[in-house]
């Protein structure tokens, strides 16, 4: 099991109800993708944090996650809502399985 995160730094020109319509594309389009099985995102809590939003989702093995990456749904979101909206991505992958060679996962 592979768990992606993505951290963003927003636009300065992002508002809040932006910020919750990014939320709620996220979680109605990528979950979509047949190679998702779970997404989560949010926004910050703490003002001073730099990375004022993220999304998390957990793939099977890095194959899937591969396979998401060209989905077309997955590429629509990023022009229409990623791309207009952040400024700077973090992204992280962890394996999630104990033991496991994440080279093979």
């Amino acid at each position: 099991m592979v768990h992606h995160v993505a951290l963003f730094k927003l636009k300065p020109d992002v508002t809040p109800a932006r910020v919750e319509e990014m939320m709620m594309k996220a979680r109605m389009q990528l979950l979509k993708i047949p190679e998702v099985l779970s997404i989560k995102c949010g926004k910050r809590i703490d003002a001073g944090m730099p990375w004022p939003f993220f999304i998390a989702i957990d793939f099977e093995s890095m194959d899937k996650y591969d396979i998401y990456c060209d989905d077309p749904v997955y590429v629509k979101f990023v022009e229409e809502v990623i791309k207009p909206n952040v400024a700077e991505t973090l992204a992280l992958d962890f394996e999630m399985d104990p033991g496991k060679d994440v080279q093979f996962s």
